[in-house]
């Protein structure tokens, strides 16, 4: 989109196409109490968890519900650092409700799992060719367009080579992260794609901090006080499964559950 002008002189804005990335959230109750409990319980969990992103409100698992009172919805999601900006999948009322508030109304779309550097921008390339024949000696030029897909520079991983002690924090915005020395307890790892721990694993893993649901959590010894991807996280409170504890194993989300496997050496 080019430069809007109203007169002779520079234009005093431009609006451009862009991509940023956004936190769908999906609500599975209207009852506001409870939402506030998790959020808080998540954030004591993990303070890192959530960090003014923009979020769009998913209605569509309590699409038969009345609307809640938008007003102390956007309130409560601001209070623990969530920026509500749109809302999507809800009834007329809710929508209406919500449009109301001010939120946008966010195209429905089927998720798709994608890594991190894939929230970027793609560029888009033009190429023209040129195909000449020639029919009864008279050449014949046509301009073919043809518009392909160039994957954005990828986000280097971070690399931590140092043990981690309690109350240090590394988190790789936009990337993985690799740990080559040991996270011990109290110490927190975050990033927005994948967390590669080639050591034990015994303080927290955050994993797909901005909402990538195919982002994983791999460690040669098992024993984390919390992990957590794309907002789905488990506790020490839930015990471990016997065959990831102390183990080499991996972390993956699946249908919004995390399951954990053994990984094989």
């Amino acid at each position: 989109m080019g430069v809007v002008s109203t007169g002779a002189g520079p234009a005093a804005f431009e609006l451009k196409h862009t991509s940023l990335p956004l936190v769908s959230m999906l609500l599975r109750t209207t009852d506001l109490a409870a939402l506030g409990d998790e959020l808080a319980a998540q954030l004591r969990e993990a303070p890192q968890l959530f960090d003014q992103d923009p979020v769009a409100i998913d209605f569509s698992a309590v699409a038969g519900e009345a609307a809640p009172r938008m007003d102390l919805l956007l309130a409560l999601l601001r209070s623990h650092r969530l920026l509500p900006v749109a809302a999507l999948g809800g009834s007329a009322e809710q929508m209406a409700a919500a449009r109301e508030a001010g939120l946008a109304e966010a195209p429905e779309a089927a998720p798709v799992a994608r890594a991190p550097r894939a929230a970027e921008p793609a560029v888009r390339e033009v190429e023209v060719v040129r195909e000449v024949e020639v029919v009864r000696e008279v050449e014949v030029v046509r301009e073919v367009e043809v518009v392909r897909e160039v994957p954005a520079p990828a986000q280097p991983a971070l690399v931590v080579d140092k043990p981690l002690r309690s109350g240090q924090q590394v988190y790789a915005r936009g990337g993985d992260l690799v740990v080559m020395a040991a996270v011990n307890h109290g110490a927190e790892v975050i990033a927005d794609g994948h967390i590669h721990v080639y050591a034990p694993l015994r303080g927290k893993a955050i994993a797909g901090n901005r909402g990538n649901t195919a982002a994983r959590i791999f460690a040669t010894c098992f024993e984390p006080e919390l992990i957590a991807i794309a907002g789905v996280y488990r506790t020490t409170e839930t015990p471990l499964p016997a065959d990831v504890l102390g183990q080499p194993a991996q972390v993956r989300l699946v249908d919004d559950k995390l399951v954990m496997d053994p990984l094989k050496t």
